[in-house]
């Protein structure tokens, strides 16, 4: 039998899926790392990380999947995004990589808007504005702030990509990866070579983009001697967890669009051609099919947002959930779900983490408004649903009012595990959504790229048409759209009333 590895590089720990050609899921393994703040609104991790955790959760993955090793055909590298990996002219790390959800970068964001010639000129030249994430910004942060570190930078990759070169030897990423550096002509699908030179950065750096099923390299020799795998097994250039993740629901083709609750909320379209937010609310990158496109909102602070009500104010009932084995979220899901639409009056902001789409905010904060006597744990827990799922719809309203079609919403992601949440989703939208029969995230996704780049499918269309099935369809419920259409205008109107208030609370 012949299967086929994908590998995520999250920020909370590497995944590896191992799947056979009719997609199903053979084997899979997960395993974590720490995630280092030094300093307050940093994010940094060590890369040599993600390779011990690459190599471990690959043996498992094979182990478990009960083939021989030397039966993976191809695989493919998902992982997290904007992420910044600097090797000096040995190819050696030269500092902690900076991070996706790393804050430090406010100047250099704004100076990148003043080389670039004002926002509207960098967002024709890279179809995004400049945010504190992308990793065009954390480059000049090394530049002006640890120049002897700057002054040995030969290369600089993204996290998948650093695995890659310790995988293969071979410098290069793909296209839907390199378009969150806010280096790349989206349009044109290729590094920029205006915008470096506007802002002083040598071309060479950068390795070469490519589509995201084609093969960049094969194993090493002796890496595949230590995995057991076939030296000559083909490693496809990938995409980021989001376009992978996109892959994997089978958002391929126009007016499908997916949302996903994790930590982060991300709703994301495909296009077949570029469209651009000229006010730049939501990002256009490539996608991971090639010649195409997606838009995709962000919310920092999603599922994260309910995780943090746990951890903080739920912790005698996370203490009784341990002892006896059940779900905390369970329990406050079905305390939510005694309560009506609306939340009786409260409203969440989820903004604990700052924002992005639409605010691109780092000074958001979280709220409670309308907080009564009467209101009860599941009514904040609703709220909480509520608020990250209005935050959804933020980036759904932009799409809608730059005419890209929605015809189809398949929801995914831990939080849209609870059947709760998934009908809050259906009712805030005013639209039906889907539910997939399996869903195993980036990893899933470019496991099938890996697929496509080894003759198996003949397109990631064909792939995702014989391996993606949707489980169940939710209705929404035309009495609950109407209530949620009125708390949404409340809702959007709490931020700007409240935006220079956190902006003078501050950090704390």
């Amino acid at each position: 039998m012949s299967v086929f590895l994908g590998i995520d590089i999250g920020t909370s720990g590497t995944k590896a899926v191992v799947i056979d050609p009719q997609g199903n899921v053979r084997g899979e393994a997960l395993q974590e790392y720490p995630c280092y703040t030094p300093r307050p609104l940093w994010s940094e991790q060590n890369p040599e990380h993600w390779w011990q955790a690459t190599l471990e959760t690959i043996r498992q993955a094979v182990a478990g999947a009960g083939v021989e090793p030397a039966e993976v055909r191809g695989i493919g590298l998902s992982g997290q995004m904007h992420g910044s990996v600097f090797l000096d002219r040995e190819h050696q790390v030269i500092r902690p990589a900076i991070l996706w959800n790393d804050q430090r970068t406010a100047e250099e964001c704004a100076e990148i808007e003043q080389r670039a010639g004002g926002r509207e000129a960098l967002i024709k030249l890279v179809a995004n504005p400049a945010l504190t994430g992308f990793t065009a910004p954390k480059i000049l942060w090394l530049r002006k702030h640890e120049p002897e570190h700057y002054a040995r930078v030969q290369h600089v990759l993204l996290p998948k990509d650093y695995i890659r070169f310790r995988l293969t030897g071979e410098l290069a990423t793909d296209v839907s990866d390199a378009s969150g550096t806010l280096l790349l002509d989206v349009a044109r699908r290729t590094w920029s070579r205006e915008l470096l030179q506007r802002l002083e950065l040598p071309p060479e750096w950068f390795p070469r983009c490519y589509e995201s099923h084609e093969v960049t390299g094969t194993l090493r020799p002796e890496v595949a001697a230590e995995l057991g795998l076939r030296p000559e097994t083909p490693v496809v250039a990938g995409a980021g967890d989001c376009a992978a993740g996109a892959v994997g629901n089978g958002i391929v083709r126009s007016g499908v669009l997916s949302t996903s609750i994790g930590t982060s909320g991300v709703m994301f379209v495909h296009c077949d051609q570029v469209v651009i937010d000229p006010r730049g609310r939501v990002h256009t990158f490539c996608h991971a099919v090639a010649g195409k496109w997606h838009m995709m909102g962000v919310n920092l602070c999603a599922g994260g947002s309910l995780q943090w009500f746990r951890n903080q104010l739920c912790q005698a009932l996370a203490a009784e959930c341990r002892g006896s084995g059940t779900d905390p979220y369970q329990l406050l899901g079905a305390e939510a779900a005694q309560v009506p639409p609306g939340a009786q009056g409260l409203v969440f902001l989820p903004y604990l983490s700052g924002e992005r789409t639409p605010h691109a905010d780092p000074q958001a904060r979280g709220a409670f408004v309308g907080l009564t006597l009467a209101h009860t744990r599941g009514h904040l827990v609703r709220a909480i649903m509520e608020g990250v799922t209005f935050a959804l719809r933020d980036s759904l309203e932009i799409l809608r009012r730059l005419d890209v079609p929605v015809e189809e919403i398949r929801v995914s992601g831990g939080g849209s595990k609870s059947p709760l949440w998934r009908q809050i989703q259906a009712d805030v939208f005013g639209q039906d959504v889907v539910r997939l029969a399996a869903e195993q995230g980036p990893a899933y996704g470019v496991a099938l790229l890996a697929a496509v780049g080894c003759g198996q499918y003949d397109s990631i269309e064909q792939a995702c048409d014989a391996t993606i099935q949707v489980a169940e369809h939710i209705r929404h419920d035309p009495q609950a759209a109407a209530v949620y259409n009125r708390v949404f205008a409340t809702y959007r109107a709490l931020y700007p009333s409240l935006k220079e208030h956190f902006a003078a609370l501050g950090g704390g």
